[in-house]
């Protein structure tokens, strides 16, 4: 079943430790440790609206998403399923993040077109910034695709970690850690899909 896209602006809900508010629309800044650094996550109410990770610190995971909000517990039991999918992630456990509401803010088409379509890349699998630009109607707008996925305010859960370079290597990634970030998401999900598939058959 194809996931729901990701709207311009608006909450759509895409199918398939320590914590640190400034209460600006009812967002909360949650902060926490994970097997991948620390990540910090802006919420409103059981909305993501941004993520960071592989941050040192917990200071520095907030510094990321905004050194004007200060830091809060997990205030509903979706905040709370959010930061557990995200950790289950980074400890190399299968996770599609079903069921988790996004709002990745304002968008042209375009770029709509492809956060919607990074979104549906499978866990374990990758496509090319080539590709992902044919998927969203402008073949030749790799460059575009490519400042898209820089931008992307919500990595991991919109994962455009799996969009690589086509000429071999993982390319670019804007994350703590770069393109070695990059390839050790690649590798993990690599790892964890044939260690299931193993399981499996």
């Amino acid at each position: 079943m194809s996931k729901p896209p990701v709207a311009s602006g608006a909450v759509v809900n895409i199918n398939r430790g320590g914590y640190f508010m400034k209460s600006a629309q009812n967002e909360l800044l949650i902060v926490f440790p994970s097997a991948l650094g620390w990540m910090g996550l802006r919420m409103a109410g059981p909305v993501v609206r941004q993520l960071a990770f592989g941050h040192p610190s917990a200071e520095a995971a907030g510094r990321a998403i905004d050194p004007e909000m200060v830091h809060s517990s997990p205030k509903s039991e979706q905040q709370r399923q959010v930061v557990r999918e995200l950790k289950r992630y980074a400890e190399g456990k299968p996770t599609d993040f079903d069921g988790i509401l996004l709002d990745p803010g304002p968008s042209t088409a375009f770029r709509k077109g492809v956060l919607d379509h990074c979104r549906a890349i499978p866990y374990g699998k990758t496509t090319t910034y080539g590709r992902l630009a044919t998927a969203a109607g402008s073949p030749r707008a790799c460059r575009a695709v490519g400042n898209c996925m820089a931008t992307n305010p919500i990595p991991l859960i919109i994962p455009c970690h799996r969009v690589v370079a086509s000429q071999g290597g993982p390319g670019p990634y804007s994350a703590p850690g770069g393109c070695r970030m990059k390839q050790r998401l690649l590798d993990l999900e690599s790892r964890s899909f044939f260690e299931l598939a193993a399981q499996l058959g």
